[in-house]
């Protein structure tokens, strides 16, 4: 199945959260928080303003973004699990310096 969002809407993936704790705990499934944190799978055209025009959204796939804890709706497509939200949703993008990703 193919999916497309419409106007200013963003199909993300929840990043996976360590299921350690910094002590080296290990926490468990159901007391987990969901992740705040994902990257964007695709986006839709954009909002229009009041004269019509075509406002493009900032975020773009594969930008790696936070959102509000309760933002957005889970979908299920092809059996993955997804989150669906206006980019108004979005706090903002985390960028990594090209140092970290030279490190890593």
């Amino acid at each position: 199945m193919k999916f497309r969002p419409l106007h200013d809407r963003i199909l993300a993936r929840r990043v996976e959260e360590d299921t350690k704790s910094t002590g080296g705990i290990i926490i468990p499934d159901t007391a987990q928080e969901k992740p705040m944190e994902g990257v964007v799978v695709q986006t839709g055209p954009g909002a229009r303003d009041d004269n019509g025009k075509l406002i493009p959204l900032d975020v773009k796939a594969g930008d790696r973004i936070l959102f509000g804890k309760w933002s957005g709706t889970e979908v299920k497509i092809d059996g993955e699990e997804y989150l669906i939200m206006t980019e108004s949703d979005v706090m903002g993008v985390i960028e990594t310096s090209k140092l970290a990703k030279k490190a890593a």
